[in-house]
């Protein structure tokens, strides 16, 4: 999220302009992940990895997202969310024992 610049080089409000995604992602690591409660850097990776696999949606509001999207659109959403998810976890677990080899 944008907060650390509440206004860019022209005075414009940006303090609430962030990715739709990324909150869905934080809440599904940590759904699907016990490591992900205890383990910040893994939540953090895990993050990062998911959010690089989504295309970028900012919005200002997670409300007017949520009321213009239709169900099918919803559902769409999260398993798509979902999906990169899965993968990041895979693939951070992966790589953090193939670095203890």
């Amino acid at each position: 999220m944008l907060i650390s610049r509440p206004h860019n080089s022209d005075g414009l409000d940006t303090a609430h302009v962030h990715n739709y995604y990324e909150l869905l992602v934080s809440e599904m690591v940590l759904a699907a992940n016990p490591r992900a409660k205890e383990d910040s850097e893994f939540l953090a990776d895990v993050s990062c990895v998911a959010l690089n696999h989504l295309p970028p949606r900012y919005i200002r509001h997670d409300v007017d997202m949520n009321f213009f999207m239709s169900p099918v659109e919803r559902e769409e959403t999260h398993n798509k969310v979902k999906m990169a998810v899965d993968d990041a976890i895979e693939f951070v677990l992966t790589h953090e024992r193939d670095k203890k080899h």
